[in-house]
């Protein structure tokens, strides 16, 4: 059995709790040990980009540096987390002097320089399951269903941290939807931003922004929408105006897997 150390973050503890649920439920059906890090805190949700900025990436750290002690490699589902994560980790494995800080701020029995591994959960399915060995798995195929990938801003970008996908023509959630028995829809907005980010403060933009997503989907056939993102998903069920169905990719492989029942919503 692989088994990672596995950071939730905040909005899978609330208002994202299925894209929690089923990514664990999924991952011991594949095989995967979860081992959540004890006292985790909020990653920031956003990455400052500040070079002089090195308290809002403390808390990544210490998630990064529990996973080394444990000597597992670090996975995350929620696409912020991710991100946020994964710049803290690039960050402080090419920046001499970031590290330099954030260890004199921690004050760590050795100091961290970057030596985790970080997953997202779809580069594990990639990666350590393997797609095919993914279809072997298959109880509840999506045969016959047109899946459309939403990867919004945060899941490709910026491409040389995060190394997870070609970030203007990518294929990893369409491969997943494969392996799961769908047919991917390939529509021009799928790595496009919802607007997300900005519905509180300007919601006729995102408004604007998540239709677009929505209506581009929908345009090529797509019966529904699938995202890894919890603020995508929200920005284009509630803010978006169309009734195309948008969920959490992981809910789609616990019914695949036979771990969530069919149809159930």
């Amino acid at each position: 059995m692989n088994t990672f150390t596995y950071y939730p973050g905040c909005t899978l503890r609330t208002k994202a709790k299925d894209l929690d649920t089923y990514a664990r439920s999924s991952a011991e059906a594949l095989g995967i040990s979860l081992v959540e890090p004890e006292n985790w805190q909020c990653c920031g949700g956003a990455y400052t980009t500040a070079k002089d900025e090195i308290a809002t990436k403390l808390s990544a750290v210490r998630t990064l540096n529990s996973a080394k002690e444990a000597g597992q490699p670090l996975i995350t589902v929620c696409s912020a987390c991710h991100n946020v994560i994964k710049q803290t980790n690039y960050d402080i494995s090419h920046d001499e002097d970031m590290a330099a800080k954030v260890n004199n701020y921690l004050k760590l029995d050795e100091a961290y320089t970057g030596e985790t591994t970080v997953y997202h959960y779809l580069e594990m399915l990639r990666d350590v399951v393997g797609f095919d060995n993914l279809k072997k798995k298959v109880v509840n195929s999506f045969k016959g269903k047109k899946i459309a990938a939403y990867y919004g801003c945060l899941l490709l970008r910026p491409s040389k941290a995060l190394a997870m996908d070609d970030p203007e023509n990518p294929t990893i959630m369409e491969d997943f939807i494969k392996a799961i028995g769908g047919t991917p829809v390939i529509y021009a907005q799928r790595n496009e931003c919802c607007g997300g980010y900005i519905t509180m403060e300007d919601k006729a933009q995102a408004t604007k922004r998540s239709a677009k997503v929505m209506n581009s989907a929908q345009e090529q056939g797509a019966d529904m929408i699938i995202t890894a993102c919890p603020l995508c998903l929200y920005n284009l069920k509630k803010n978006s105006g169309s009734e195309l169905p948008v969920y959490y990719f992981t809910e789609l492989l616990a019914e695949a897997l036979g771990v969530k029942e069919a149809g159930n919503e």
